[in-house]
């Protein structure tokens, strides 16, 4: 039935159908006009504004506005809608006086079209109306706050606008009337829409990343076409106000004697106009929505706590310097093999919220200090969560709960995701976070509980069930529960981090593949998908021929570096999302303690295995997976194929039962309100990467005297010696040394056993600095980064000699400081016992130094006495370096060796507890002079070329200058 409404007031106001604008004037204040012609009307005036804009400022200021912060005519020769709006007077006034005009208009476009859509029962209307109504006051935001009034504030306004684009889009689309013209094209606009986006921000990132002259013009015009297709959108509103009624009646007048009047319009309310179908016929339930999200969020607590064990495991090794005894900690994930027992399994089945609230522990760790503590809890809280969800997946196997379970767990891994894409890489969660390192512990405790109360306390528990309900004792659960290993530590290994495959495809500078920051969203995108075809397709995932392109994503990750390699990870990401409810189906057909209890067992040893890649020098028996990743991945995707063979077999059985009955509320939860839940993380992650998106417009903090401040330092993984993320404390010592250049060693955290982090988004980004990763995880080192505040022009990335022990990683880069091309090598040598890999090694490195032709300064860690053995290779002729201070006898690890810069200050810093090694600096002037070998006092020095005062004596926070209590410095 079409929507007639009646708003009785003073006066009388009838929109109707082929009636044009003030066409007829009754003596009672009768207006008629056609809201067609005046939708028409608002869009237009849109347009004028902004084409108006652009005509002005090309005809004056056209120079100014096609200007960036590159390069300037004729390299670009289109403005952007940025500059052409905001930038210059007079274009900016015609802008907004023409946007001032629609701004009213804008809003009643809102509101008849909820009037239009709205319908008993259902609350989407109101959704959209107010998604609507939030883009209006947006729009105002970034048009009367320019970019050149304040950027910030400009670009919040305006990827806010962005971002809800989506939701109206979509919710427009959902709610539309029956109108095929409409429809189409609104589906065509909406599709060009979102499709601009991708080469938008890919000429984005070519203008600021990559400096391509001419790219922010190309960016220009996809701009400006986004502008037309917003625009066009709405304009296709017109198409159905051509039979929209809206009344506004004077019933005082009616009463005096208006009665001819008044019977047609009482004829007119008798009429019924044509139904309105909706693509979203389910009422929208906020009730339901609440009850989605709470098993989101206890998806996103399960990835949480299980993420959290491998970094609160490894800190202890990593201070023993091998095995410790406490590795045993990963055990805790097999507890669903208690379900074997039937008195355990029977409990357990009555009392599954208790069992949820045992998982807490984790997220309650963090309010104790010792590290020993902590682990303990989190081991407890990992115990409890394998155990209820391999209880949940067993008891809802037969109910239409099932899916909902399903969808929570894989959703929860995009969420998990998220947080950590918006943390820099770290959980807010984890038990290694607090108040102070940027974690959201107690926020994510509440949360937690609310969402067990909420899914498990306002319903009764199911019955205990027992094994006879249970299909499949021939053994083939055992192969479910292989594959459901092999799958689980994929998801862990490559997609608890959008920004772990992406250090596997890093090959240093110039950018030749993604980036952590904006394509980390890609990742997530891409595992949107993949849950979206678990939703509609799952016999598509579970084909024989997406296993074929799983395994060749999965081979093109292994193999190439760049935009290549991120494909197939994109490929392998979208796999691995599709195939994870179909898995969990396979093995809930099982009884639960054999099947699950056997599937962690299966991912703890892929999990060993990830680890001994690299730790080889360190655990028994490492010889045999040394820098054998390809062969992990290879057993992996083999163990996923054996799980699938499980669901092929079964030909369809392998689905768990039809859902025989509901539990309280059951009934209101639907998958859809996963896909709301999915489109809510999709659009923060845009967001996220958009706000994150680097500025590339650092400064050095010595400028004016052309002097550089270089440091190296082996930061032990961001751990801190109280098993803390450190990259804040690491953060405020950079800055307050002033560093231009860092070198950081023990650096590599894209593992399961740290956490799958990355501690150079964070330092970068908040410091202002280039970042180059160093060697991805799949090189088997142990990490080598730098930091720079000045642009690196090149890198290159080495693995040095090591035939008995650990991997040396080394990254050669070039530097652009103040003009002058300088090269920095950032080196790790390998550990004390391997004397011929430290020779070689070393042989190595002397070969890149001295084939440099440029200034260089080497930040290493060289495992070797001054003036003794391999010290002699690094400083010599063949190399050409010099030590920064050849007195200095207290040194093993760390050096820095120079040549072709004036040194003119070295100093030591002590660690105070964030690691187990000091921080050195030195300072060099980019002048052309050679360094004497005179030292002076620090009076003698001018003031600009000192360090700063605050570490003399005791320093503060537990850092100062030791060893020689106070800087050195020389002419």
């Amino acid at each position: 039935m079409g929507n007639t409404y009646h708003i009785r007031t003073l006066c009388s106001l009838t929109v109707r159908k082929r009636l044009h604008p003030f066409r007829t004037f009754h003596p009672i204040i009768s207006h008629l006009f056609l809201i067609r012609d005046w939708a028409d009307g608002v869009i237009a005036l849109w347009i004028v504004g902004f084409i108006g804009a652009l005509i002005v400022g090309v005809n004056l200021h056209y120079h100014k506005i096609v200007k960036n912060e590159y390069y300037g005519y004729p390299q670009e020769w289109f403005p952007s809608v940025s500059a052409t709006i905001g930038d210059r007077y007079p274009e900016r006034s015609v802008f907004q006086l023409c946007i001032a005009l629609t701004s009213g208009p804008r809003f009643l476009l809102v509101l008849l079209w909820y009037f239009l859509t709205s319908r008993p029962g259902s609350s989407l209307p109101k959704f959209v109306a107010s998604v609507g109504i939030m883009r209006t006051f947006l729009c105002g935001g970034w048009v009367y706050i320019t970019s050149t009034d304040d950027h910030d504030w400009h670009d919040i306004f305006m990827i806010s606008y962005l971002v809800l684009t989506l939701p109206w889009t979509l919710g427009c689309l959902a709610t539309s009337p029956v109108n095929a013209k409409a429809i189409r094209y609104r589906k065509i606009l909406a599709g060009l829409f979102f499709g601009t986006l991708v080469p938008l921000i890919y000429y984005f990132i070519q203008h600021k990343v990559h400096k391509v002259p001419g790219a922010y013009t190309i960016y220009a015009f996809f701009e400006w076409s986004l502008i037309l297709y917003d625009v066009g959108f709405d304009a296709v509103t017109a198409l159905d106000f051509e039979g929209f009624e809206l009344r506004l009646v004077d019933t005082k007048s009616f009463s005096k004697g208006n009665s001819q009047l008044a019977d047609v319009y009482a004829e007119e309310l008798k009429k019924e106009k044509r139904p309105l179908a909706q693509e979203f016929t389910t009422a929208f339930s906020w009730a339901a929505m609440i009850d989605t999200l709470s098993d989101l969020y206890l998806g996103f607590a399960f990835w949480s706590i299980l993420t959290s064990l491998g970094v609160v495991v490894w800190y202890f090794p990593l201070w023993h310097m091998g095995i410790s005894g406490y590795e045993i900690a990963i055990l805790a994930t097999i507890s669903p093999y208690l379900l074997c027992n039937v008195s355990v399994r029977r409990a357990v089945f009555s009392n599954l919220p208790m069992v949820y609230i045992g998982s807490l522990t984790t997220l309650v760790a963090f309010f104790i200090v010792i590290p020993e503590v902590r682990l303990f809890l989190t081991t407890t809280g990992l115990f409890f969560a394998c155990l209820a969800w391999a209880t949940n997946f067993s008891l809802e196997s037969t109910s239409s709960r099932f899916d909902v379970k399903t969808s929570a767990f894989s959703l929860g891994l995009i969420m998990s995701s998220v947080a950590k894409f918006a943390n820099h890489t770290n959980n807010p969660i984890w038990p290694l976070m607090n108040s102070e390192n940027g974690g959201w512990n107690k926020i994510g405790l509440l949360f937690a509980v609310l969402s067990i109360a909420r899914t498990h306390f306002r319903r009764p528990v199911a019955p205990a069930v027992d094994t006879t309900m249970y299909s499949g004792r021939d053994g083939s659960q055992y192969l479910a529960a292989i594959g459901f290993g092999g799958l689980l530590f994929a998801l862990h290994s490559l997609l608890s981090d959008s920004s772990t495959m992406i250090t596997w495809v890093w090959d240093g500078y110039p950018v030749k593949g993604p980036l952590a920051v904006p394509h980390g969203a890609y990742t997530i995108i891409a595992m949107g998908a993949g849950f979206l075809i678990s939703l509609v397709k799952q016999e598509l995932a579970t084909s024989p021929l997406f296993f074929i392109v799983g395994c060749i994503g999965a081979a093109f990750l292994q193999s190439f570096h760049g935009w290549w390699g991120y494909y197939g990870a994109l490929i392998l990401t979208v796999y691995l999302m599709a195939i994870t409810p179909s898995f969990i189906q396979s093995c809930a057909r099982y009884p639960p303690g054999a099947t699950f209890g056997t599937g962690f067992m299966v991912y703890n040893v892929l999990v060993l295995a990830h680890v001994w890649v690299v730790a080889y020098a360190f655990v028994p028996g490492g010889f045999l997976l040394r820098e054998r990743t390809w062969l992990v991945m290879t057993i992996m995707m083999a163990f996923i194929g054996v799980g699938l063979s499980v669901i092929i077999s079964n030909n369809g059985t392998g689905q768990p039962a039809k859902p025989k009955g509901d539990f309280v509320g059951t009934k209101r939860a639907s998958r859809s309100y996963f896909v709301y839940a999915l489109a809510g993380l999709e659009l923060l992650a845009i967001s996220i990467a958009y706000l994150r998106f680097p500025r590339y417009d650092y400064k050095p903090y010595h400028e004016k005297e052309k002097m550089v401040t270089a440091g190296i330092w082996t930061v032990h993984f961001a751990l801190d010696n109280d098993m803390w993320s450190s990259e804040r404390r690491m953060r405020d010592l950079i800055r307050e040394m002033e560093l231009d250049v860092v070198g950081l060693l023990e650096s590599d955290l894209q593992r399961i056993i740290m956490g799958n982090r990355d501690m150079t988004q964070f330092l970068a980004e908040d410091l202002g600095m280039y970042a180059d990763f160093g060697p991805g995880p799949n090189k088997h080192t142990w990490g080598a980064a730098l930091l720079s505040k000045f642009p690196i022009v090149n890198s290159t990335h080495h693995l040095l000699p090591s035939p008995v022990g650990e991997l040396a990683p080394a990254i050669l880069a070039t530097l652009d400081m103040y003009g002058t091309m300088v090269d920095v090598l950032v080196f790790h040598s390998g550990q004390e016992e391997d004397e011929e890999d430290r020779r070689l090694q070393s042989l190595g490195i002397s070969k890149l130094m001295g084939d440099s032709p440029r200034p260089l300064v080497l930040l290493s860690y060289l495992v070797t006495n001054p003036k003794e053995g391999n010290y002699n290779t690094y400083v010599s002729e063949q190399s050409g370096m010099k030590d920064i201070d050849e007195t200095d006898w207290d040194r093993w690890c760390e050096y820095i060796l120079y040549k072709g810069l004036h040194r003119v200050g070295y100093a030591r810093v002590s660690r105070s507890s964030i690691t187990d090694t000091e921080l050195q600096v030195g300072k060099f002037i980019i002048d052309g002079k050679e360094s004497s070998e005179e030292q002076i006092e620090e009076s003698e020095v001018p003031e600009g070329y000192r360090f700063p005062a605050q570490f003399n004596g005791e320093g503060v926070r537990g850092h100062q200058y030791h060893v020689f209590d106070k800087p050195r410095y020389f002419v």
